[in-house]
């Protein structure tokens, strides 16, 4: 995707590209949607501030979201057997300020994941993403996505996806 300028519109698109790939498995080409030392982050507390006082759900460097999706990837990986289908809703998407380079910015939206096992109950998880965005060669990469929760202090089954 060619990008010059923070245009909400293709923000947008970014943000609805980056869900279909999570919807459609393509676990790798989400993965390569970072830039190198980008972070994946869903804290475990309301407002928490950093990923260093609190334990988090998930906070994932390019190695670890690389590990992750090789476990996702392997044949035997219960949790995950059939593996999950999931839907993301993108919603109320806006850019919220100038990152700290010139081709930096940070737009927040709301979610909404479902997530369906052939023999589990549906699994419904919604909260705000957080997109720290860096223009790269004229295509968006992430510095950071956070995921906010909203129940992220809740008790969870394994999990296994991104949200």
């Amino acid at each position: 995707m060619d990008f010059k300028a923070p245009d909400l519109r293709a923000v947008e698109a970014f943000l609805y590209e980056e869900v279909r790939l999570l919807d459609d498995r393509e676990f790798e080409k989400w993965s390569d949607l970072f830039t190198d030392d980008g972070i994946y982050w869903v804290p475990a507390k309301p407002d928490q501030k950093d990923p260093y006082d609190h334990v988090s759900l998930f906070f994932d460097d390019k190695e670890i979201r690389e590990t992750r999706i090789k476990r996702l990837r392997h044949p035997k990986i219960h949790v995950q057997i059939p593996h999950s289908r999931t839907i993301h809703l993108v919603s109320n998407v806006t850019i919220l300020e100038k990152g700290l380079a010139p081709a930096d910015f940070v737009t927040r939206s709301n979610f909404i994941m479902m997530e369906d096992r052939l023999g589990d109950e549906r699994r419904i998880y919604g909260g705000r993403y957080t997109h720290h965005l860096r223009v790269v060669d004229g295509a968006v990469r992430m510095i950071q996505k956070r995921v906010d929760l909203t129940d992220c202090d809740g008790i969870y089954p394994a999990l296994t996806l991104p949200f």
